[in-house]
């Protein structure tokens, strides 16, 4: 079985928040990067991963996405503060 992530990207000033699910964490990343993610990380050059979450279950890491999408911008800051309190680009 094959793991799944919940992940946070933002952009360069930290001003936006994407948040996705994905099989594989770093070919998703790249695509991103290439401008191959979604139409609105590549039109604000969001591509910065701040936060993941790994699931083996690809239903609960959909679930969490929802969960965390349905989040106001401070209880995501929160969150994403309690594990990289500088919020600092984790390279994976």
């Amino acid at each position: 079985m094959q793991n799944s992530y919940v992940y946070i990207l933002t952009n360069i000033h930290k001003t936006m928040y994407y948040i996705g699910v994905t099989n594989s964490l770093e070919r998703r990343l790249v695509e991103h990067r290439e401008g191959l993610g979604s139409k609105f990380t590549s039109k604000y050059n969001i591509f910065y991963l701040i936060y993941f979450e790994e699931f083996t279950d690809i239903n609960r890491a959909i679930e969490r996405e929802k969960q965390l999408k349905g989040w106001s911008r401070i209880k995501k800051e929160k969150l994403i503060k309690a594990t990289n309190p500088e919020m600092v680009w984790i390279d994976v």
